[in-house]
């Protein structure tokens, strides 16, 4: 079993490395349905947080965590997230990313009830263990979609509250309507921002950071050569034009270091990020077991201050070329 750590002054413990299930959904390549629930499964078994989202292949995602969690609710933690629209007939604000398209965001508590409802059909559970705000709605206050969340939460539906792609201030705004247990961010050596403002206000107000893509959309598990024609990454500008090749050499010292250590790229980069403090914890995201222990195995590893100090020389802020997806 994985070590534990404690999300929010008071929140639960779940594994200091958890799992992202997005990763199932073809966002890679193709991925088999009948294999993904054996991953998930394999995950719960190393005590691994699921994370997933309503809008993961439409409510698919969702669908193979029942799966994987049927029997063994008590043994699962499962964290999903609302608010990007996937039905057309829905409304929505449009909110542009760095993919190339928008997304359509609804946080109205109206949208949130009916969101909540899915998700807890699609789960087959009575009660969410962690229910995050997936995008903030630029035309709903963060009070009102949290005040919602809320509710969920007095009706017995939803354990703990969540934030994902949020600035300090939302986060602040919503932690006085109720408390919240986590907030997701990107967060690696491929991507330090959240060290500036975020993860300064989340220590002051005792939440954690789940950091989501810490591998940097895998490149730090060992970066590409080339990527597929269907490949999600290629609309990344990271991974795009000439800044794949340039970011290969930009990271190469640090890919080598992970050989110094003695550990693999994944495990160097998951390890430092477990090294920045017990109030995170990353979620990488794999469809092949080997990779689940793999990740869970960085876990157990003890970066010592100079390897520390080797590795943020090595992968300083900004380092990366190309832009981000928020």
């Amino acid at each position: 079993m994985i070590k534990q750590r404690i999300l929010g002054k008071d929140g639960p413990s779940v594994g200091a490395i958890g799992y992202g299930a997005m990763v199932l959904e073809g966002y890679y390549g193709a991925s088999d349905d009948t294999d993904a629930v054996a991953a998930l499964r394999h995950a719960i078994d190393r005590g691994m947080m699921i994370d997933t989202a309503d809008a993961y292949g439409g409510g698919h995602n969702e669908e193979l965590v029942a799966r994987a969690i049927e029997g063994r609710h008590e043994h699962a933690f499962v964290a999903t997230k609302f608010g990007i629209v996937f039905d057309e007939a829905e409304p929505s604000t449009e909110l542009p990313t760095g993919f190339g398209f928008s997304l359509g965001i609804n946080g109205t508590p109206a949208y949130a009830e009916k969101a909540l409802e899915g998700s807890l059909k699609r789960l087959g559970v009575d009660c969410i263990d962690l229910w995050y705000a997936h995008y903030l709605d630029p035309a709903v206050p963060v009070e009102e979609t949290v005040g919602a969340m809320a509710e969920a939460v007095e009706a017995g539906k939803v354990r703990h509250l969540g934030l994902s792609n949020v600035t300090a201030d939302e986060v602040e705004r919503a932690h006085k309507v109720h408390p919240i247990a986590a907030v997701q961010y990107e967060y690696s050596l491929w991507r330090r921002e959240a060290e500036h403002d975020r993860l300064p206000k989340l220590r002051e107000l005792g939440i954690a950071l789940v950091a989501w893509s810490p591998l940097g959309a895998g490149f730090l598990a060992g970066p590409p050569q080339a990527l597929d024609e269907n490949d999600f990454r290629n609309a990344m500008p990271r991974f795009s034009g000439d800044n794949l090749a340039e970011n290969r050499d930009r990271f190469q010292p640090l890919i080598d270091l992970a050989g110094e250590i003695g550990v693999t790229p994944a495990q160097m980069a998951l390890a430092w990020l477990l090294a920045q403090g017990d109030d995170i914890v990353p979620i990488p995201g794999t469809r092949r077991p080997e990779r689940i222990d793999e990740n869970a195995a960085a876990a157990e590893i003890d970066l010592s201050a100079g390897y520390i100090e080797r590795i943020n020389w090595l992968a300083k802020p900004g380092l990366a070329a190309g832009g981000t997806l928020l």
